[in-house]
């Protein structure tokens, strides 16, 4: 059976051309919706001593933490939170965001994931937009200061904070109270600042049966996207939205049994990707998680040797990181199966130096806070083709539109406007309906997600992401695809990272300048490089600008921030 499958008609025959072509061992695969908790129950009856979490040396079993989800959904509903409304977490990668992910839900309640990176106008903007009015945190005295102040002047109601002690082992608790304790917050409980312990510990397990009825068309999920074009916006995504694309993740692995399978969350669950990718998939499939608290090469090395761990989903500078740390040749990696990586392009270089120096195969994916996280990937094993998005997930479909038209199809040949319609395709942004009208194009009586990103389409029917469409730069009337001029940058072995913008010029309209970070131990001036660069791009995709930085700015999951970049620059 070959691993390649698609089905395409010319642009020329007609309007639009569908483009499903899938993994091979997803072909046939029939998608169910449900809700979370009820894929949350299923796995943990099947073996509810099975590992769910492995956390700084604790092992937490998915009957554990179905029972603390249970726990804390009681607890919600005894303190006021109905149906419908917003729970939040404000949260790094620690057990408990496991339970009350799946409890809020279990109560009927819409999960709303902040970043646990934001600053206190960030997580009140967000608090007051969502209408969050339960917020659950961790004693740690970034994350609860910066909760403790937006309780204190914005909507929301109550704060939900948890012991990081007691998620460590019994040693590494008394180690964090005799040695830890300028790392641990004073919290001050009241009638609006409950403790998780407490919460918990209160729940009357004789009320389950009268938890509210969850269906699979309910929101489930709001999830900000990164605004890295604009002003963040919560995605609505319903319970079959995540169910069914878990099921499509779960559906893409070749490898044999899923329950023996040991993931690598260094991804920070907040993020849909890690939602997606890590925690459903696990969950849906009976896979454990080796959870780190964040990223650190050191530590995520240390993780995957002690686990075993089996598969890592990552974005493309966590792998670089691991690259960069001089651990990794000293490490036994030989269980891992295969890493993913998502959220950015993962480049050329990046690539092939991973899977020289480690043996293990990294594909490239992609998605969308959109589509819940993943819309396509590259085959874990057999034919792929470096640089493209690989192959859709179960139920997918692909086309290309008019870049300034989306009712149009592109013509036939070149870049379009890649658009998505699948069951993983939110329901739309939070009390945002003009947003997501414009988000939406109706093709034969579809809804097509728009995901402004520039694609094309090769011989075979693979798809390659070309640049989004706000970041194209106008040069005298010719279109610069800002990633394709990186590209070239990234092959000369002096350049670790770069970002190209558009800035304004009186004559062109704008011209490329780039932004980059020199790999250790390379000794090359701007113009020289400047002059390699030019020397292999079409006239019009020259830069008029290089500039050599210590780092470029990233977002909170590691990805170059293009839109912060813009701004600094700007400023």
């Amino acid at each position: 059976m070959p691993h390649l499958a698609y089905m395409s008609v010319s642009n020329s025959d007609t309007p639009f051309a569908d483009i499903a072509y899938h993994h091979p061992c997803a072909w046939d695969m029939e998608l169910t919706p449900q809700p979370l908790p009820a894929m949350f129950a299923a796995t943990t009856q099947r073996n509810p001593a099975a590992p769910l979490v492995h956390f700084m040396g604790r092992t937490f079993s998915y009957g554990e933490l179905y029972q603390d989800a249970q726990r804390f959904a009681l607890a919600l509903v005894a303190n006021g939170i109905k149906p419908g409304d917003r729970v939040g977490l404000f949260l790094p990668n620690v057990p408990i965001y496991v339970a009350a992910y799946y409890g809020a839900m279990i109560a009927g309640a819409v999960v709303v994931n902040f970043s646990p990176l934001y600053s206190v106008e960030e997580l009140a903007q967000q608090v007051a937009d969502s209408g969050t009015r339960m917020l659950v945190t961790v004693d740690v005295p970034e994350l609860y200061g910066t909760a403790e102040k937006v309780l204190a002047g914005s909507g929301l109601e109550t704060l939900v904070v948890g012991e990081l002690a007691t998620m460590l082992p019994t040693l590494k608790k008394y180690a964090l109270k005799l040695l830890g304790r300028g790392k641990i917050a004073r919290v001050s409980y009241s009638d609006s600042v409950l403790g998780w312990s407490e919460m918990l510990d209160a729940a009357d397990v004789s009320q389950i049966d009268t938890l509210p009825p969850v269906q699979s068309d309910d929101l489930a999920l709001l999830q900000y996207t990164g605004g890295t074009t604009g002003a963040p916006k919560g995605a609505m995504l319903s319970h079959a939205n995540l169910s069914q694309n878990a099921q499509q993740v779960a559906a893409i692995n070749p490898f044999g049994d899923a329950q023996n399978e040991v993931f690598m969350a260094a991804l920070p669950l907040f993020h849909v990707f890690a939602n997606t990718a890590l925690l459903n998939h696990a969950v849906i499939s009976g896979a454990s998680l080796a959870m780190v608290p964040r990223f650190d090469p050191k530590q995520v090395l240390q993780t995957i040797q002690k686990h075993r761990t089996t598969g890592f989903p990552g974005v493309p500078t966590m792998f670089q990181a691991l690259l960069d740390h001089p651990d990794i040749g000293k490490t036994d990696l030989s269980s891992l199966k295969v890493c993913i990586s998502g959220g950015a392009p993962l480049s050329a270089p990046v690539r092939e130096r991973f899977e020289s120096e480690t043996g293990v195969r990294l594909v490239e994916g992609y998605g969308l806070t959109e589509s819940s996280g993943v819309v396509s990937v590259n085959p874990y094993d057999g034919v792929r083709k470096p640089g493209t998005i690989g192959q859709v997930v179960a139920g997918t479909r692909l086309r290309f539109v008019d870049k300034e038209d989306a009712s149009k199809a592109a013509p036939d040949g070149e870049p379009g406007e890649l658009v998505i319609n699948g069951p993983q395709i939110m329901q739309g942004y939070w009390d945002r309906p003009d947003a997501a009208a414009s988000t939406f194009v109706e093709i034969d009586g579809r809804k097509w997600l728009r995901t402004g990103d520039i694609a094309v389409r090769d011989e075979d029917g693979f798809v390659q992401i070309v640049d989004r469409s706000k970041d194209m730069i106008a040069v005298g009337g010719f279109k610069v695809f800002p990633s394709q001029v990186e590209n070239v940058l990234l092959e000369n072995d002096a350049v670790k990272e770069v970002l190209v913008i558009g800035m304004a010029d009186d004559y062109l309209g704008e011209t490329p300048h780039a932004y980059a970070v020199l790999n250790e131990g390379f000794d090359t001036s701007e113009q020289a490089l400047m002059d390699w660069l030019n020397a292999r791009v079409g006239k019009h995709e020259r830069i008029t600008k290089m500039v050599f930085r210590e780092e470029l700015p990233k977002t909170m999951i590691g990805k170059l921030d293009r839109k912060a970049l813009r701004a600094e620059v700007g400023a």
